[in-house]
């Protein structure tokens, strides 16, 4: 399939929910054109009657007579229909693949529970190119792991450790739990220091922990906690009645009902997994899907840095600026490692994406927007790093308006390095209003004491006060003096 299809919408019916997902073309970064799900519970009851929940079935029927339906307004082509754990143990699954056909004209792939597990893990190297440690997925009816090794997907393994399905166990829950963990990391090849989460009940569960620990930044993708702070959310859990958890979170009361027996499936993963680090992935089985159908050229390809390009090429006024920006920036960052080129890069791509909001109001939004994007391979750290530049190129307070508790996830001279590129963006903006064809005969170059701009022949035509007090402020910055010189 190629990868300049417009649209690819899939299908995911799982044990508890039933959604739809249509990505705008097969780019690096998932473009989220729809999304919707139905809390349909097609697995409750399964492990005692064998079959698939009567009204969950009617439910997902329907949902899914509404998304052929929508798929098809989109225009995004054939769906790609894939079904989990329910369909494939229900004794009337194939039943139901039929009538989902037959009704609906979809087609639903039935996978194993191997083929999940690996599905969910290319979702994560999706965001995580050359990801090491164990993906965990866990769904309504059954949990997978998959090994993944420097980007390469290992062995996979699947267990009836769903927390629709766990409802129903009699008998020692925690000890079956404890049992089934084990056998999965032993046929997953063992222990890993970093332990990637899929599913919602994990990410209702990482919302809770943020609200809980007072997490200042309400993002989920690339959320990383401690096997310590895990614990202490998952006895805290443990301890909440019902209302109190509502209390704490948006999730639906639906999926809030199955957080405790996930955060008991937790306790026991985290004692026999003890890995280093947890993190949350947004990227699951339905971005797989869409990894599956990406050229290996787009694989390769850095899922933040072309984010960043989808957006300046959408949204910038002149696109194709960020690149020449950077470029101009460069001499100001002899020493710096590829990481930080790279955020420097990703920041000069987005920095004039939100021209059209209010000046009042712009460094804000630009703040919110960054930060808020649909963004992968990226942490909580780089994405405020992000933010802050973007904000100090609109806004020299900037800092001061965001609070402390956001600002401690950044160090201090995280901080000043990222008002140091927002004010830098802003002069090379200012000097050329973002025309990559004025900014050829500018110079910018520091040395131990100074940072000097050159204007070259006509472009002398550009300086004047407003770029001399841009210039004045970036240097104050730096901690060096500022010089303007005028060539030609």
């Amino acid at each position: 399939m190629s990868d300049d299809l417009a649209r690819v919408g899939v299908v995911d019916v799982g044990s508890n929910s039933v959604r739809l997902v249509v990505f705008d073309g097969i780019s690096r970064s998932p473009a989220y054109f729809y999304n919707e799900k139905v809390l349909c519970g097609l697995g409750a009851g399964l492990a005692e009657s064998g079959r698939l929940n009567p009204e969950g079935r009617i439910r997902a029927l329907e949902a899914l007579k509404r998304f052929a339906a929508l798929n098809e307004g989109m225009k995004a082509g054939t769906l790609r229909g894939v079904a989990t754990a329910a369909v494939r143990e229900a004794s009337d699954g194939p039943e139901f693949v039929a009538e989902v056909l037959r009704e609906t004209g979809i087609e639903l792939q039935v996978i194993t529970g191997a083929e999940e597990a690996a599905f969910s893990a290319k979702g994560v190297l999706l965001g995580w190119p050359k990801a090491n440690g164990v993906v965990c997925d866990i769904g309504g009816a059954s949990m997978e792991l998959a090994q993944l090794q420097d980007g390469v997907i290992g062995a996979c393994a699947t267990s009836p450790l769903g927390p629709l399905k766990l409802q129903d166990y009699v008998g020692d829950v925690d000890a079956y739990i404890a049992r089934e963990v084990r056998k999965l990391l032993d046929d997953v090849g063992g222990k890993a220091r970093h332990l990637f989460l899929v599913g919602g009940s994990w990410r209702a569960l990482a919302r809770l922990d943020m609200s809980r620990r007072g997490y200042p930044f309400k993002v989920l993708h690339e959320y990383r906690l401690s096997a310590t702070q895990v614990h202490e959310t998952v006895a805290w859990i443990e301890a909440q009645s019902a209302e109190e958890l509502e209390a704490h979170t948006n999730t639906s009361k639906e999926r809030l009902a199955l957080v405790p027996m996930a955060a008991r499936v937790m306790a026991g993963l985290l004692e026999a997994q003890e890995p280093d680090e947890v993190i949350i992935s947004s990227y699951g089985l339905r971005e797989g899907v869409l990894f599956e159908q990406m050229l290996p050229s787009t694989r390769g390809l850095d899922p933040l840095i072309e984010a960043c390009r989808h957006v300046e090429a959408t949204s910038a006024r002149f696109p194709g600026f960020g690149r020449v920006l950077y470029e101009w920036l460069r001499p100001l960052y002899p020493d710096v490692d590829a990481a930080r080129r790279r955020l420097i890069l990703a920041a000069c791509l987005l920095h004039d994406t939100s021209w059209q909001a209010h000046p009042d109001y712009r460094a804000e939004m630009c703040f919110e927007a960054v930060t808020r994007a649909n963004l992968g391979g990226v942490d909580h750290a780089g994405r405020l790093f992000l933010g802050l530049a973007i904000l100090s190129r609109y806004k020299n307070s900037g800092v001061a308006s965001l609070g402390e508790d956001m600002m401690a996830l950044l160090s201090e001279a995280e901080i000043t390095d990222a008002v140091t590129l927002g004010k830098a963006m802003r002069l090379g903006a200012m000097i050329s209003g973002a025309q990559a064809s004025l900014l050829d005969r500018a110079t910018l170059m520091r040395s131990d004491e100074n940072l000097t701009l050159t204007l070259e022949g006509p472009a002398g035509a550009l300086s004047g006060g407003a770029v001399e007090k841009r210039l004045g402020s970036l240097a104050q910055t730096m901690g060096l003096d500022a010089q303007l010189v005028l060539e030609g």
